[in-house]
């Protein structure tokens, strides 16, 4: 019996690192959960005493059933209603993973967790492995039954890729939250021209509601169009409380490590919209609305500070 403790506690001593790769590799925190968890019963199963390296069994055997997740995902998609985005995490959580340095930060960063979507599924893996993990690439081979020159050809591949996007602008917490009062106070002004000061030119907008709440599947384009948008989504009316069961407070946090506005009703969190800036301006809005998608989200928010109150109520 002590033998068998001994074997979970291995493995729940990797579980925060597996759950971080797993939500870098798919994009929810649900579905990160489930391929941890399949991992789990096959370490369970396994002749745990004939693996020599626990760690690097059980991130291959984890990798690979992210793969497969993520092939099979991208025929669902087609099907989804609206623009799929990633599921956003706040400030705290432990499946962010590792942000001691740059790199893991931007790898899991909002805006980079879309751009990945754009890559095949060993692309991102390797990315992932390589980026915010640091794994040697003998190692990535190995984990993906590949040449350790094709992993480094597939990982410059995919490199040069996520930095086809912005140059975004590292900020810490208090830039952040100066950002987003600044965007709310310009989106709640009832005026385009204060949003248009904030955002590029080329700015967009997107938002993922999975067919529960609306949610424009073409992304409005042009700091124009977007301001317009803005200015409407962020206007009181009985018809968005309905959807969303109340008067949402909104709120300045970070996801993802970026800026980011949090809608709650009632200790719910009904949205997320997470901010990219660079040096010029916000590049990028865009909101998780899709209330499968913020389940983590609000047990989070429940345990988090919440500083100053909001900063806003629709």
């Amino acid at each position: 019996m002590a033998l068998i403790m001994s074997d979970v506690d291995r493995f729940e001593a990797a579980r925060p690192r597996l759950e971080a790769i797993a939500y870098r590799l798919l994009g929810s925190s649900g579905e990160a959960e489930d391929a941890v968890q399949e991992t789990f019963l096959r370490w369970q199963a396994a002749d745990v005493d004939r693996i020599e390296v626990p760690e690097a069994w059980l991130t291959k055997v984890l990798t690979n059933l992210c793969l497969n997740q993520l092939t099979s995902a991208r025929a669902r998609r087609e099907t989804y209603v609206g623009r799929w985005l990633p599921e956003p995490l706040l400030a705290g959580d432990t499946m962010l993973g590792p942000a001691d340095t740059a790199e893991q930060r931007e790898s899991v960063s909002y805006a980079v967790l879309v751009l990945l979507e754009r890559l095949s599924p060993k692309e991102r893996a390797v990315y992932v492995l390589r980026e915010a993990f640091d794994y040697p690439h003998r190692e990535i081979a190995e984990i993906l039954d590949i040449t350790e020159a094709a992993g480094q050809q597939i990982y410059h591949r995919a490199k040069k890729h996520v930095a086809g996007g912005k140059a975004r602008t590292e900020v810490d917490e208090a830039a952040a939250r100066r950002i987003v009062e600044e965007f709310l106070a310009a989106a709640t002004s009832g005026r385009t021209e204060p949003l248009v000061r904030l955002l590029t030119q080329d700015a967009v907008s997107v938002g993922d509601g999975g067919g529960k709440i609306p949610a424009r599947a073409k992304a409005f384009e042009g700091a124009k169009a977007v301001a317009t948008f803005l200015r409407g989504l962020f206007r009181p009316s009985d018809a968005k409380r309905k959807y969303i069961g109340g008067a949402p407070d909104m709120y300045a946090t970070t996801a993802n490590g970026g800026p980011a506005v949090v809608a709650v009703v009632d200790g719910r969190v009904v949205g997320i919209t997470c901010l990219e800036v660079t040096a010029e301006g916000i590049v990028a809005v865009r909101s998780q609305v899709n209330p499968d998608k913020l389940v983590r989200a609000t047990r989070q928010w429940a345990a988090m500070d919440h500083g100053e109150g909001p900063l806003h109520t629709l």
